[in-house]
């Protein structure tokens, strides 16, 4: 009995132990990312957005830089500027994606009461608004000031968002369609009644199947859409995958490759 108690008394601290140092591993990685992406703020007139930046890890003199623009999802809002940081972004700080893909990424943080589109997201489809949200404008906005302000390559700027930002992403590239050199919407929809504006760039948007918040439709009629109007884009659907799907997508270095890849007006869409 004794022998026995003593056993599960051992395994008891080992796995106390184990959970300690993976708690610890996440806090030092999170704290990591923190630290490497930067605390900014941009200001129009009496509005601001707050944002994380990321510079390259060198910046060679002469040369330009691919930028990519990352849409959190709607749990990610706030006035803190870090907790958007929790979803996607950390893929781009690894060592080997530092390496092989070197690049600015701009991490914009929508505020609790707002949208990157002001839509219902539960819908099977919506009619893409007038105008641009506020915090999607003052994003476009700041998008432009860094792009002239820093070694930006303008024919390699991306856009990608989740959830929330997947909508965003959406509604930024069908009303700047010759903007961006690719898109990666990921669980997000669209107006369809704009797919037409989008044939021409190369695109690859991701949902899982079981995903209970934002339909799946929202993607399949959108890609469906793109495709009826002579467009080529690329569409990923995760079997048995409800609404995470953007973890796999990100760590995936094939979807980080074929982004990079991507030249405005390329057609490396396959």
């Amino acid at each position: 009995m004794q022998g026995r108690l003593a056993g599960l008394i051992y395994s008891g601290i080992l796995a106390t132990l184990f959970l300690s140092t993976i708690n610890r591993c996440h806090a030092e990685e999170t704290e990591s990312v923190s630290e490497v992406y930067q605390k900014k703020v941009y200001k129009s007139g009496n509005q601001r957005l707050l944002y994380r930046f990321l510079s390259p890890p060198e910046i060679k003199s002469g040369e330009k830089y691919p930028l990519v623009l990352f849409l959190h999802g709607a749990g990610e809002r706030g006035n803190d500027n870090t907790i958007q940081l929790v979803h996607g972004l950390s893929e781009f700080v690894k060592v080997d994606n530092r390496s092989d893909f070197p690049c600015f990424v701009i991490a914009p943080q929508c505020p609790a009461e707002k949208k990157w589109v002001e839509v219902d997201w539960t819908k099977t489809e919506h009619d893409m608004p007038e105008k641009m949200s506020v915090s999607l404008k003052l994003t476009d906005e700041l998008l432009q000031q860094i792009s002239e302000e820093s070694p930006i390559d303008t024919n390699r700027i991306y856009i990608t968002g989740l959830s929330m930002g997947g909508y965003g992403t959406w509604d930024f590239i069908q009303r700047k369609p010759n903007y961006f050199a690719a898109a990666i919407p990921i669980c997000g929809g669209a107006d369809e009644n704009y797919a037409d504006r989008l044939i021409k760039l190369p695109l690859w948007a991701f949902h899982g199947d079981q995903d209970n918040a934002v339909p799946l439709i929202r993607t399949t009629r959108m890609i469906a859409a793109i495709k009826k109007a002579e467009g080529n884009p690329k569409m990923t659907i995760y079997p048995g995958v409800g609404h995470n799907s953007w973890t796999q997508t990100y760590a995936n270095r094939e979807v980080l490759r074929w982004l990079f890849d991507q030249h405005r007006h390329s057609s490396k869409c396959e």
